[in-house]
Order: C-alpha cells, then sequence, then structure tokens
C-alpha cells in the first residue's frame, strides 16, 4: 500500500535576462534618487545666488563684454596657443633626445626636465622677467672674440616675453615626459616589422609608431592645455593684462571684487569647454580603429534578453 503522493513546490525558473531586468530596475531607481536630489541642490544654489543682491549682476553684464575684459581675453588665449605650441615642439624634442642612446643627448634632456619641472612656474616667471639683473646686456659671441651682436635685456625680455619663457619652457619639462611615455607605450614589435618590411627609421616613425602613440598623447596634452589656460593667470604679478590682470585693474577702481571676479571665471570656463570639445574631437578621431570591439550597454542587454528568450 503506497502513501499519498507529495508533490514538490514548483520553483519558477528565472532567466539571466530577467536578474539583469531587475539589477537595472534598482539601479535606476537610485540613478533617478541622485538625479532628484543634484537637481534640488543646484536649484537651491542658482536661486540663492540669483537673489543675493551682493553678487551685483547688472554690474556682471555690463563688464562680461567690455573692450578692458575682451583685451585680457585676447592675451589670454595667444599665451595659451603660443606657448603650448613651443611646449609640444621642444617636448617632442627633448623626448626624442631623452630616448636616443647618446648619453650627452640624454644628460641634457634629463637637466633640463629635472630643472623646469622641479621649480614652481611662478618663480621662473619673475626669474626671466628680471633676468636683467644678472645679464644687463644679451650678447652672441665666440670666446675670445668680440661680440656678433648686443642688445639691452630690458629690450628683448618684455612682460610678454617673459610670459611666453616661463610657460613655454615649464609646459615643455611635462610634455617631453607625455610624449616619451606615449613613444614607449607602442609595442617594440611594430617598429620591427615595419624595419622588417624595408621601412626607413624615419618612415617607421611617422607612419608607425607616431599615429599608435598620438592615441595615448592626445589627452593629456590636452589636460594640459586647460591646465595652461588656467596657469595664464599668474603672469598678472607681471603686469601683463591678461584676463585676470585686467579685472583687477578695473575692481582696484570701483572697489566690486565679486562681479569682475565672475566675469574673469565665466570667461576661463568659456575657453576651457571649446578646448574640452576639441580634446574629445582629437580622442575620438585619434581612437578610431581601437574601441571596434566595445559593447554599448543598451546591446548588451538586448542581446542578454534575446539569449533568456531562446532558452
Amino acid at each position: 500500500m503506497s502513501g499519498p503522493v507529495v508533490h514538490a513546490p514548483e520553483v519558477p525558473v528565472t532567466s539571466d535576462a530577467d536578474s539583469a531586468d531587475r539589477v537595472a530596475r534598482r539601479y535606476h531607481v537610485w540613478r533617478w534618487v541622485s538625479v532628484v536630489v543634484l537637481v534640488v541642490l543646484l536649484v537651491s544654489f542658482v536661486r540663492s545666488a540669483a537673489t543675493n543682491p551682493r553678487f551685483e549682476w547688472d554690474m556682471f553684464g555690463s563688464y562680461l563684454f567690455s573692450d578692458t575684459i575682451l583685451d585680457g581675453v585676447r592675451i589670454t588665449a595667444i599665451l595659451t596657443v603660443v606657448c603650448m605650441l613651443i611646449a609640444i615642439v621642444l617636448g617632442a624634442v627633448l623626448a626624442v633626445m631623452r630616448m636616443s642612446s647618446n648619453p650627452v643627448l640624454v644628460a641634457l634632456s634629463t637637466g633640463f626636465v629635472w630643472l623646469f619641472q622641479g621649480t614652481p612656474m611662478l618663480v621662473q616667471l619673475l626669474l626671466f622677467y628680471n633676468i636683467a639683473a644678472v645679464y644687463p646686456k644679451l650678447s652672441l659671441h665666440i670666446v675670445f672674440l668680440p661680440p656678433l651682436f648686443e642688445v639691452e635685456a630690458n629690450t628683448v625680455i618684455t612682460a610678454m616675453v617673459a610670459a611666453v619663457l616661463g610657460l613655454g619652457l615649464h609646459e615643455a619639462a611635462y610634455m617631453a615626459e607625455i610624449i616619451r611615455a606615449g613613444i614607449s607605450g607602442v609595442d617594440r614589435g611594430q617598429s620591427e616589422a615595419a624595419r622588417a618590411l624595408g621601412m626607413s627609421r624615419w618612415h617607421t616613425f611617422r607612419r608607425v609608431i607616431l599615429p599608435q602613440a598620438a592615441r595615448l598623447i592626445v589627452p593629456p596634452t590636452s589636460s594640459r592645455t586647460i591646465g595652461l589656460l588656467k596657469y595664464t593667470s599668474l603672469v598678472s604679478v607681471l603686469g601683463l593684462g591678461d584676463l585676470l590682470y585686467n579685472a583687477e585693474q578695473v575692481y582696484s577702481q570701483n572697489f566690486k571684487p565679486i562681479p569682475l571676479l565672475l566675469v574673469a571665471s565665466l570667461w576661463y570656463l568659456a575657453i576651457t569647454t571649446v578646448l574640452m570639445a576639441g580634446q574629445s574631437w582629437l580622442e575620438r578621431r585619434f581612437g578610431r580603429g581601437f574601441d571596434r570591439g566595445a559593447i554599448r550597454p543598451a546591446r548588451a542587454r538586448r542581446s542578454l534578453r534575446s539569449a533568456g528568450g531562446a532558452r
């Protein structure tokens, strides 16, 4: 005589797609909660700033596009472009010297990087600006022969020249390390394969090494450019009419520092936004062909659902 048949409770079968959907829903809930909190905080800050009369927004608007401020923006942009070009060109030369088999070139490059990375940029700017205290006259001559030409140092080393030298040489020391790291990051087998195909050393560098190294060099170079834009504010100590210096000159006369500093900050943010957009475009351009295997999260979820439905 057999006993009663006991049926085991049915265990619901869940697919990987259902589990992924539940995890995604939980994730989306907390994401929306964080978005709401951030929006509330942002609205509160904007409302507080907009209703605070001490910000003096009317004066902010009157000086935003004034000739004095726009002249400072122009000087700041020129300094950023010129100094970064000097830094990239000189940094590339120093990087090649650092990777050379010639110990003299390696020592020169290492010494340059050590000197300009090891001292503050502000100190370098002041030293270049006051170079006439050490060398009143700049000359070019061969030892034991009369000078080929001679000029007053104060005539040559103006505030603009001192700013370009200080900013450009300081950034060149960092760019040398960035470019050297980018070139070193390319697999050595790439150059060996190119040489085996009969390519010269220059063509190997230009056609094989440099395009792959650029993908590693562009992001930190773009970050250094944005940093250099902000470092240009240091030239205000030289009396050069950059954006910050001109804003300081205005509020030293009307005694309204807050709206003028906000004007300067907005212009720095505007230029930084343009540079960041250029950085994104360059990264996409030089990164083509390296991330084709990447799968977007949405595509991954659709693939997971399809796999669960197929079961």
